[in-house]
């Protein structure tokens, strides 16, 4: 058996295959395989395998805790390696040496030492050692020396020449010095702590300048060799200058001051050396002089008065002889007075469109004078005046213009305003508008209806007055402006052209004319029946006369046969309409007609017709007398009651009560009946009566005896009646009018049934 790493015979065996690595290390690494033979006629070979070994732990590294060292002070060396995190529980043994000796042995990785507290020609060497346990990998850092710095001592500053002041020009030398310190070492030259020159170590520690005025001041120098910064004790450098030109200025700044303000005049010589002497002069009139022993000027403060208008200049002086300034003008001047404004108007009341004239003027003050108009805050216009004059400004009025106007006057000391002045400018009355509020589309009479008359513009009080064709009717006062109203309860004599007139005191005012025609609804309407003869026959012409007395046209008419319509007529320019019928069997019974101008239909009262030669009831021959008609009505009279207390009737398309018609001016009408009895005897005496009373059905009904009529007749008539209507009639007595003989039968019938219904009469 033979095994190769890498290719390389490690061992030969005749007896055992095993091959053993007691201390593996780094040199172990690499690839395995085995080799053989058998009976000395064949070879075999095995598969090949890697062994890598790690390392137990890297070299240690040897640091100090100080770099560098200074000199005197403590420093921690660490001896740095570090284990795997599979193999942290091996233990490490650390030594410390200094050159060949030995300095510690332990578990511990640092140890503390002292460096020396002088700069050694042969500084030590130090290094260390970490081991595994007693006998295992033992591993060592590389030998290195600890560097040990000494800080700088203070220096010192010294200039050549010193002592007297240097003229400005002459060259001075500035030398810095440490005593002590390692090398290398900076150092800085510092004038008044600003840093003026740093010099490199190579380069010493002297610096040469060339001296100007601003050089005079404390100097400095520092040393420093990176262990700390050391700083000299200042020294005094003087350089001396000869005073330069001053400047003269006042404040405040500009040409004009106001009398009896202060002045302050400066003077300052921006070079010189002090002491320096500084005069002031008022055309060449001194008013003092002052002296300072450093940099930065004087100041003189003057009251000033007109008188001290002029021009000023100043000298400083400071042994190299005087200079004087360039001279300063000054001009005083007098702050402008509190103006007055004055509005000069062309009449006592101010009226829109009218031009007016404000003036602006005041008492004192130097020119020019600026004059700024203002109308509630709002600058209007402004004027510059030269001379002691005031300042106009013209302005054309509207409405916005009333309220309080004030100026202002401004010479460049001040402004000044002026009281406000209060101006209330007249708006006269606009062309009003008339509005007729009716409270329907058409005025109908008894109609309260409103004039509203009102001009958009106008100062107020406005007093407005309402005219019909040009005839006074109302006037009205509107103190706060807007319009003002008339309200008129409408007649017939209503109709016509209305116009209104607005005055507030500037002129009246009329307005655009507006008609107004009042609409008169149809009244109760007169239904005449005219035949050609005393009695009305079958086949006989009769013509219908329908006629409302008043009503505004055009009015419509409708005609009526026992609530059923037969025809109607317009007359377009009022008055009455006719319906012509030929008579036939059917055609007996109650007419009726109606008048309409589109205000509400008014009903006529009932017209009864009766023709000669009828004997039976309608459900067959008509009967010939009307009394017998009259006594059927009433003997049907509660039926139809009923009827029409329940049930609505139609005629021409409408219901029979008409919401337009009032209780006490109801249509007459009478109900439908069948099968009269044939009561022959009885001649009644009727016409067209209304009591106006709004329960009244029949207002009276009477006979008129015969020669030789059955008693039994009308016994039956009032038996009848009193049958059919027990609670609801009341006895009359006779009338002076009443034919002689005659005898009411009954005098009223009342309706009992909601008033929707309107019982006909007759």
């Amino acid at each position: 058996m033979t095994l190769h790493r890498w290719g390389k015979v490690l061992s030969v065996s005749d007896e055992s295959s095993d091959f053993r690595i007691e201390q593996a290390s780094l040199k172990d690494n690499g690839d395995y395989h085995c080799s053989g033979f058998k009976n000395g006629c064949c070879s075999y070979s095995s598969n090949m395998i890697n062994i890598e070994v790690q390392e137990l732990f890297p070299r240690p590294v040897l640091t100090a805790s100080l770099s560098p060292t200074v000199s005197g002070k403590s420093v921690t060396l660490t001896c740095k390696t570090q284990l795997p995190p599979l193999r942290s529980d091996v233990k490490l043994w650390f030594r410390f040496f200094k050159d060949d000796h030995m300095l510690q042995l332990g578990l511990e990785s640092s140890l503390k030492i002292s460096t020396l507290t002088t700069r050694s020609r042969d500084p030590p060497y130090y290094w260390c050692e970490a081991q595994r346990g007693s006998s295992g990998v033992c591993k060592q850092s590389q030998k290195s020396q600890l560097r040990v710095q000494i800080p700088v001592s203070r220096p010192v500053l010294t200039l050549s020449p010193h002592g007297a002041p240097v003229p400005e020009g002459h060259t001075v030398t500035l030398t810095c010095k440490a005593e002590s310190g390692s090398f290398p070492i900076l150092y800085q030259f510092l004038r008044e702590e600003v840093v003026i020159q740093k010099m490199e170590p190579t380069r010493g520690m002297k610096s040469v300048m060339s001296l100007r005025a601003e050089h005079s001041g404390n100097y400095y120098c520092t040393a420093d060799n990176g262990l700390g910064a050391q700083r000299s004790l200042p020294v005094y450098l003087a350089v001396t200058v000869p005073v330069s030109r001053p400047v003269l200025t006042l404040s405040p700044r500009g040409a004009l001051v106001p009398e009896g303000h202060t002045v302050t005049l400066s003077c300052k010589a921006e070079r010189g050396s002090p002491r320096i002497l500084y005069k002031f002069y008022h055309e060449n009139i001194s008013l003092g002089s002052r002296s300072v022993l450093s940099a930065g000027g004087v100041s003189l403060r003057v009251t000033v008065t007109v008188q001290d208008s002029g021009n000023y200049f100043c000298t400083a002086d400071n042994g190299f002889g005087p200079q004087r300034s360039e001279a300063k003008s000054l001009s005083v001047k007098v702050p402008v007075s509190r103006p007055v404004l004055t509005v000069r108007t062309p009449r006592a009341q101010v009226v829109e469109g009218e031009v007016v004239e404000l003036y602006c003027g005041a008492w004192k003050g130097s020119p020019p004078i600026l004059y700024r108009f203002y109308h509630e805050d709002n600058a209007l216009g402004s004027s510059r005046v030269y001379s002691r004059r005031g300042a106009s400004f013209k302005l054309p009025l509207s409405a916005e213009h009333s309220g309080k106007y004030a100026c202002e006057a401004d010479n460049g000391l001040g402004a000044r305003r002026s009281e406000t002045v209060s101006l209330d400018v007249k708006v006269p009355a606009s062309l009003p508008v008339l509005t007729v509020r009716t409270p329907r589309a058409q005025a109908v009479e008894g109609d309260v209806v409103e004039l509203r008359c009102e001009a958009q513009r106008g100062s107020p009080p406005i007093l407005y007055r309402f005219y019909r064709e040009d005839v006074p009717l109302e006037s009205s006062s509107a103190p706060s402006g807007g319009g003002t109203s008339f309200y008129l309860s409408l007649t017939t004599e209503h109709s016509g052209n209305y116009s209104c007139e607005a005055d507030n005191g500037l002129g009246a005012q009329r307005s655009e004319v507006v008609p107004l025609s009042v609409i008169v609804p149809a009244s109760h309407p007169t239904l005449t029946l005219r035949a050609p003869g005393a009695q009305a026959k079958v086949g006989d012409m009769v013509e219908l006369r329908c006629e409302a007395q008043r009503g505004s046209p055009p009015i419509w008419y409708w005609f009526y046969h026992e609530d059923v319509p037969l025809g109607n007529s317009s007359a377009p320019s009022g008055g009455g309409a006719s319906l012509n019928l030929s008579l036939t069997a059917e055609h007996s019974g109650n007419y009726s007609c109606e008048a309409d101008n589109g205000l509400g239909a008014r009903r006529s009262e009932a017209v009864p017709l009766s023709m000669s030669g009828l004997t039976r009831s309608r459900s067959g021959p008509i009967a010939t007398g009307v009394t017998g008609g009259l006594f059927s009505t009433l003997g049907f009279g509660v039926v139809a009651l009923l009827l029409y207390c329940r049930l609505p009737r139609k005629a021409g398309g409408r219901p029979t009560s008409d919401p337009s018609r009032s209780p006490a001016d109801s249509d007459v009408r009478e109900p439908v009946y069948h099968n009269a009895p044939a009561w022959l005897e009885l001649q009644p005496v009727y016409s067209n009566v209304n009591p106006k009373g709004g329960e009244v059905v029949y207002s009276e009904v009477r006979r008129i005896p015969q020669g030789s009529k059955p008693a039994a007749n009308s016994d039956s008539v009032l038996g009848l009646l009193r049958t059919h209507l027990p609670s609801h009639g009341q006895a009359a007595s006779h009338r002076p009018s009443d034919p002689p003989g005659s005898s009411v039968i009954y005098s009223q019938v009342k309706v009992a049934c909601p008033s929707a219904y309107v019982a006909p009469q007759s």
